[in-house]
């Protein structure tokens, strides 16, 4: 009589323990499955920084062909083609992104990046309108600014740009940005403190470095700022200063500017004594 009941105990017994073996394969899966979603999310922060460009786009175009419901490649794709350079491309992915019901304010921001990097101003102005007025990033006001500028409204660009620097903790090309627009519209002392502004923040920044002495060039300051600079960067900026003055008709502070670029660079400065093998030819003729 005890032999039904020890069965049924053995039985149970090893129902339980496979049910005990079945959790704890589930539980290994799971797990393993969070380990690899973890592995993918740092190949995938990899791909989008340290990769090169073209192999990050082939990753990502891949692993988007075999996950076509996945919107966060679709964003790896789209910033991969970014860094790639090919940013009609990025622009076609970033609309199949802002078409997923899942998309936020800052997909819709990175579309509207990609068609001002494709020079299509007037579509990337109507993607920004879309978005709510409350949402306040540094990335959408710097674009807002962009478009303004590209309208010639002077006074809505210069708001965004102020904006924008203020969102940011590294704004130096913000307000080098801001300082060119100045530029462009004859303001040269409001793009000159502008230029500073942005060496202020990375001393390295050569195009503030350019930018700031074509703004002095043009209100005829034709001595170098004090500004942190390499033996190879002042004769360049010389260069620039030359050029500026000639352009002017100040020919001859620009031949001694380009004699002093040839003079300050540590190696043979083509380009300066190109410009004033020229201007001599020109003054002989």
């Amino acid at each position: 009589m005890r032999h039904p009941v020890f069965l049924a105990l053995c039985l149970g017994g090893t129902v339980g323990l496979m049910g005990c073996q079945k959790a704890s394969d589930g539980e290994v899966s799971r797990a393993m499955k969070s380990v690899n979603v973890i592995d993918e999310s740092n190949l995938n922060d990899i791909m989008l920084t340290v990769g090169d460009p073209n192999e990050s786009v082939a990753y990502f175009r891949k692993t988007a062909n075999e996950n076509p419901d996945r919107i966060d490649i679709k964003r790896g794709l789209a910033k991969s083609l970014v860094r790639a350079q090919q940013p009609q491309e990025a622009a076609s992915v970033w609309s199949a992104v802002v078409a997923d019901p899942t998309a936020t304010n800052d997909d819709r921001v990175a579309l509207a990046d990609a068609l001002i990097r494709s020079n299509e101003w007037k579509r990337a102005e109507a993607e920004l309108n879309k978005i709510p007025p409350t949402h306040e990033t540094f990335e959408r006001y710097k674009l807002e600014a962009m478009i303004a500028d590209s309208n010639k409204n002077w006074k809505k660009a210069d708001s965004f740009y102020e904006i924008a620097a203020g969102l940011t903790t590294t704004p130096a090309s913000i307000y080098n940005n801001w300082g060119y627009s100045k530029l462009t519209r004859t303001d040269y002392a409001g793009a000159e403190k502008l230029f500073f502004d942005a060496l202020t923040y990375d001393p390295q920044l050569f195009t503030a470095k350019n930018n700031l002495v074509l703004a002095r060039g043009a209100q005829r300051k034709y001595d170098i700022p004090v500004i942190k600079m390499t033996q190879i960067e002042r004769a360049q900026l010389l260069h620039t200063m030359a050029l500026t003055a000639i352009k002017q008709g100040d020919v001859q502070i620009g031949k001694g500017l380009l004699q002093e670029a040839i003079d300050t660079h540590p190696q043979h400065f083509d380009a300066a004594v190109r410009s004033l093998a020229a201007l001599d030819a020109k003054v002989t003729n």
